[in-house]
């Protein structure tokens, strides 16, 4: 080990406390309910570090949402590109949405698109990780809208990704609001939808 890693090691450390400890209160009591001595206290370290080693909150925020979209949108990736039949994809993708939910990320996930609503410069931050969803499953999308002859009739296979998404989030805002009224109903239809079309 170089005297360089010997340095880096620590400030890595300290780094992820921090990211740690600010996913456990995004999740617990959202950004307006976190000070910089609240995170600190949660993280076991110097407040002074902060903004030592993240610049702002908000650069520390992002940092949480960035570090937790990499890993879960690995695991989009390696979904979509199983062999798997794309109704079992989607099966498998509407089961991720209750995981994710339980895991705190889409909790994270609004609660910045909030704090970025005022602030363009947090907006810009936020676009890619949208970016990266849709990346993950565009090609699944676009094979499943040939196989099922969707291709263009009534959206384009990149239309079809756009509405997957836009879907996806309006139930995970539903659902952090307590609401779930049709929910299973609609999926259940929609599941039944896809049977239909794999049948010809």
């Amino acid at each position: 080990m170089t005297k360089g890693q010997e340095i880096a090691e620590p400030r890595q450390g300290t780094a992820d406390q921090f990211l740690d400890a600010a996913e456990r209160l995004l999740i617990e009591v959202g950004y307006a309910g976190i000070s910089t001595r609240r995170l600190a206290d949660e993280a076991g370290a110097n407040h002074g570090l902060v903004h030592y080693y993240f610049g702002s909150m908000e650069e520390l925020f992002l940092r949480v949402l960035e570090r937790f979209t990499r890993r879960l949108v690995e695991r989009q990736k390696a979904l979509y590109a199983s062999d798997a039949p794309y109704l079992e994809k989607w099966r498998e993708a509407m089961r991720y949405l209750d995981e994710d939910r339980a895991s705190g990320y889409q909790k994270i996930w609004y609660e910045l698109q909030a704090m970025a609503w005022n602030r363009p410069e947090m907006r810009a931050r936020l676009m890619p990780v949208l970016a990266e969803w849709k990346s993950a499953m565009r090609d699944a999308v676009r094979q499943a809208a040939v196989q099922y002859g969707l291709d263009g009739d009534p959206f384009t296979a990149e239309q079809w990704v756009t509405l997957i998404v836009t879907f996806n989030e309006g139930i995970i805002l539903e659902r952090l609001s307590g609401i779930t009224e049709g929910h299973r109903e609609l999926l259940d239809a929609i599941d039944a939808w896809m049977v239909a079309r794999a049948r010809g």
